[in-house]
This record gives C-alpha cells, structure tokens and sequence, in this order.
C-alpha cells in the first residue's frame, strides 16, 4: 500500500480536531502544525523533496 499526502492530510485534520476538542487551549499550536504539515506536503509534491 503507498500512503500519499492524499491518505495523510485527512488523518491529520482527525488528529487535529479531536486535540482541539480535548484540549481548546492549545488550538494555536494545532493549527500551525497542522499548516507547517500540509505546507511541506505541498511543496514536496512540486519539488520531490521525499521519494
């Protein structure tokens, strides 16, 4: 099975809403790692940074 940033972006916004469900005072920190996260994602897939 490939896992592809089609697979893992929807996993990370699950992970990210159950955080902030959990524990609201940490929404910011989600949200940008969460940003960070599908940012990389994107740009690896312009410039296959990550085989």
């Amino acid at each position: 099975m490939i896992i592809t940033a089609a697979h893992i972006t929807p996993l990370v916004a699950l992970i990210a809403g159950v955080l902030i469900l959990v524990m609201p005072r940490f929404l910011n920190l989600v949200v940008a790692i969460y940003l960070i996260i599908v940012g990389l994602m994107g740009l690896n897939a312009i410039y296959h940074w990550v085989q």
